[in-house]
């Protein structure tokens, strides 16, 4: 199981990468975790910026998911942060389009989309600002 971290480091750049790791994933899933969160680590380090890191964190995500190590701490942070902003853009479109509604404006399908659709927080919350004085929704865009 160990010489499997050094020949993804030394193969990093190689095609051979991806099968060495999808195997060092899955042997690392029975050790014990005194065992597989150096490993863990290493592997992680040793790849530096190089693609197959990305794979390797995926892998350690999924394959290893019970798994409490730095790296996978860290790719469960990012995915939580990315599901939170996601998250709160979508609450700024829900929100212009309540003003809008709340204010008795007509708002045609195309205007949902684009509001729906949007996925800038910044813009959302411009729109949200003009949705409080515009006669008509489609007033929001303007400016742009």
């Amino acid at each position: 199981m160990v010489p499997a971290s050094p020949a993804a480091i030394t193969h990093a750049a190689d095609t051979v990468v991806n099968e060495i790791l999808k195997a060092l994933s899955t042997a690392l899933r029975d050790a014990p975790e005194d065992i597989a969160d150096p490993i863990v680590e290493f592997t992680a380090q040793g790849l530096g910026n190089r693609p197959a890191k990305h794979l390797w964190r995926n892998l350690v995500a999924v394959d290893l998911s019970f798994y409490k190590s730095y790296i996978s701490e860290e790719i469960r942070d990012e995915g939580r942060a990315q599901g939170l902003e996601q998250g709160h853009v979508q609450r700024a479109a829900e929100d212009v389009l309540l003003v809008l509604g709340q204010r008795g404006l007509e708002v045609s399908e195309e205007v949902r989309g684009r509001i729906t659709e949007c996925g800038d927080a910044e813009l959302l919350r411009a729109w949200l600002v003009r949705a409080v004085v515009v006669s008509e929704a489609e007033e929001i865009f303007e400016g742009e």
